[in-house]
């Protein structure tokens, strides 16, 4: 069978989705800088959206976008380029990035919305690679990027990119941004992490939950993590996601997370969010 053609209609929309991690173990550090982890990805239904034009003439144009993120720097740039140089492709493609995920936060926005681009203009530009080609590229891009590719709640190992999918349990999330970006690698360079922690089990996780090895390093560094932290912990287990700035805690229904937010400080932006096992990328197409 022929690859499908290339779409070059008009303008399409197409979903980015947040992740949360629901704990986060360091195993160790690789000669290359990388880090050796355990976590466990819960995809949720907050999304950036993508609005993408297929241009004949091969330019990759961003038009709308993260503010004060340069088009260069841009990660859904960098994964049309990347996927126009691994597979020729003359076309090029108009990318509008209406942002919802909060930047820095360890919602994954930036991998989700490169995942997001590769997956789309593969189908687009009819460049037919597979979703294993697609996540090897990805991860070329960052370390996360696969696990969206994939488009599925998972189990991580490795530097995240071996994964295993996990069907969680429906629930609903209060996640709070307290208003600053943390850097991913401020943190996986502080001295003070830990970075021996013994690896587990999925049933034991799944059993009994676990920690995010992450959070005394990022409340030492951001005072403002730790005051959600403590905030939030009024209505349960607050945790923080991946090295970033947003916390989060597990509600049973919609209406008890809302209320919860309702009570949010006027400093801080909340989202209450569902608990998704796969991603509507997968939909799309």
């Amino acid at each position: 069978m022929n690859p499908p053609g290339p779409d070059t209609g008009g303008l399409s929309v197409w979903p980015a989705p947040a992740k949360l991690n629901l704990f986060l173990r360091i195993i160790g550090r690789r000669s290359d800088g990388y880090h050796e982890l355990q976590t466990a990805f819960q995809l949720i239904d907050l999304c950036d959206e993508i609005s993408i034009r297929v241009r004949p003439d091969g330019r990759i144009c961003r038009p709308r976008g993260l503010k004060g993120l340069p088009e260069d720097q841009d990660l859904v740039v960098r994964a049309a380029r990347l996927l126009q140089e691994e597979t020729g492709s003359g076309l090029g493609a108009d990318l509008m990035v209406d942002k919802r995920i909060p930047a820095g936060g360890g919602l994954g926005g930036g991998s989700s919305d490169a995942a997001t681009v590769l997956t789309a203009l593969n189908k687009l530009w009819g460049t037919a690679l597979t979703q294993a080609e697609l996540a090897r590229l990805g991860g070329r891009l960052g370390a996360d990027v696969p696990v969206f590719v994939a488009g599925e709640s998972a189990w991580a190992e490795g530097i995240g990119d071996r994964l295993t999918p996990i069907e969680f349990p429906r629930c609903w999330y209060l996640v709070i941004h307290p208003g600053i970006a943390v850097p991913t690698a401020e943190i996986f360079s502080a001295p003070e992490l830990t970075r021996n922690s013994p690896p587990i089990k999925i049933a034991s996780f799944l059993s009994h939950g676990d920690r995010n090895d992450c959070v005394s390093v990022v409340r030492g560094k951001y005072a403002e993590v730790g005051l959600a932290l403590d905030w939030l912990g009024q209505f349960g287990d607050a945790r923080l996601t991946g090295t970033g700035a947003c916390v989060f805690s597990e509600f049973e229904t919609g209406d008890e997370a809302g209320r919860a937010l309702g009570k949010l400080p006027a400093q801080w932006r909340g989202f209450v969010v569902r608990g998704l096992n796969r991603s509507p990328l997968l939909q799309m197409g």
